[in-house]
C-alpha cells in the first residue's frame, strides 16, 4: 500500500500552521536581523516531541536565506565532532542541534566561546591525549553563525549554556483547528479525499501534536482503502479510530497502560518514575518525553517531589473507559 508523503514540510513562516505567537515574534526577530545585516541571535526551541521544532528551524533558515546543517547531540561524542562542525560553517549559516540538552559538559564548553565570540580553541600536537610540551593551543576565528538548539527537556539545559541564547521559544500543543488544517494540508498533498468533519475528528484524537495527527491520517487512510471508503468523513474517522484503539483525548494503548498502572496498581500515586517505568516495562525517557507531557497538559496527572499523581479527570476517564 502506498505510503503517505508527510515529509513535505512548510518552507516559510506563512506556510507554517499554528504557533501563532512564536511566528509573530520570529517575524520581528528575523526582519531586525536582516535590517542590521547580522545573523539571527542564537535560538532555543523547546517543547514535547512532534511539535515541529526541526521544521521550524528549517523555516527560519529559509527566511534568513541561510544554509542549515542539522545534527543531534547524541551523535556528537568528541570535541573534534563539534569543532569540525563549527569550522565548516560560513557566515550566516545555521547550525541546528536536536536534543541539545544531551550534550556533555565538555562539549558545551566548546560552544561558549563559539556562541559569544565566534572563536574556538584547538589544541595541536601533544599526542593522542593532546598534552605535553609539544601541545599548542590556538584560537580559530569562526564564521558569524546562528546556533538553534531543540530540546524536549529545557530544564536539563545548564545555566551557562542557556544564558548564551538570545531567543528562547517554547512550542505548545496545537489546538484542534490548527491540527485539522495540518491534516487537510497533508491529505491534499497526498490526494486523499477527506471532509472537514473527518479532519476535525482526527484532530480531536491527535494529542495536540502534528506528528501524531499525520500518523493517524496515514493509518485511517489504510483503513479507508481496505474498506472501500472513497472519502474520510466523520463516520469513517470514528470507525477507524475505534479499530486503532485510540480513545477519547487521543489516549493510545501505551498511555492507557501508564494510567491503569498509576491508578489501579499504585492507587493514583504518588509513585516514582523508576517504579512506574519498571511496572509498565517502558523506558523512562519515553515516559517523560512522550507519555506524560500531554497528560500534564490535559490535567490528568501532576508531578510532585514524591512522584507522579493521578488527578480526578484521569480517574473519571479510566472508570468511563473500563465501563465501555
Amino acid at each position: 500500500m502506498e505510503k503517505l508523503n508527510i515529509s513535505i514540510r512548510p518552507q516559510y513562516l506563512d506556510d507554517f500552521i499554528g504557533q501563532e505567537e512564536i511566528k509573530r515574534q520570529l517575524k520581528v526577530f528575523i526582519s531586525a536581523a536582516k535590517m542590521k545585516g547580522k545573523p539571527l541571535d542564537h535560538t532555543i526551541l523547546s517543547g514535547p516531541p512532534g511539535l515541529g521544532k526541526t521544521t521550524l528551524a528549517t523555516v527560519i533558515a529559509n527566511e534568513m536565506n541561510s544554509n542549515i546543517k542539522i545534527t543531534s547531540a547524541p551523535v556528537l561524542e568528541k570535541k573534534g565532532d563539534v569543532i569540525g562542525l563549527l569550522t565548516s560553517l560560513k557566515d550566516n549559516d545555521i547550525l541546528f542541534i536536536d536534543e541539545i540538552h544531551r550534550l556533555s559538559p565538555t562539549l558545551e564548553e566548546i560552544l561558549y566561546s563559539a556562541m559569544e565570540d565566534f572563536k574556538v580553541d584547538v589544541i595541536l600536537g601533544g599526542g593522542s591525549g593532546r598534552k605535553g610540551r609539544s601541545a599548542k593551543a590556538i584560537r580559530l576565528d569562526l564564521a558569524k553563525f546562528t546556533l538553534i538548539g531543540a530540546t524536549t527537556r529545557a530544564g536539563m539545559l545548564s545555566s551557562p549554556l542557556l544564558s548564551r541564547f538570545g531567543i528562547i521559544l517554547n512550542l505548545d500543543f496545537y489546538d484542534e483547528e490548527s491540527l485539522s488544517k495540518i491534516i487537510l494540508r497533508t491529505a491534499k498533498i497526498n490526494h486523499i479525499s477527506i471532509t472537514l468533519e473527518g479532519a476535525l475528528e482526527i484532530a480531536k484524537h491527535s494529542k495536540g501534536t502534528p506528528r501524531v495527527a499525520n500518523k493517524l491520517l496515514s493509518r485511517i487512510y489504510d483503513y479507508a482503502v481496505i474498506h472501500n471508503k472513497n472519502t474520510i468523513d466523520e463516520e469513517v474517522a470514528k470507525e477507524a479510530l475505534k479499530f486503532l484503539s485510540i480513545n477519547q483525548h487521543g489516549i493510545d494503548t501505551l498511555t492507557l497502560k501508564y494510567l491503569k498502572s498509576l491508578i489501579n496498581q499504585f492507587n493514583g500515586g504518588p509513585v516514582g518514575l523508576n517504579t512506574i517505568s519498571f511496572a509498565i516495562s517502558e523506558d523512562k525517557k519515553t515516559i517523560e518525553e512522550v507519555i506524560e507531557p500531554y497528560l500534564l497538559k490535559i490535567g490528568f496527572i501532576k508531578r510532585t517531589a514524591k512522584g507522579r499523581v493521578a488527578l480526578k479527570p484521569a480517574f473519571e476517564f479510566l472508570n468511563l473507559h473500563d465501563n465501555t
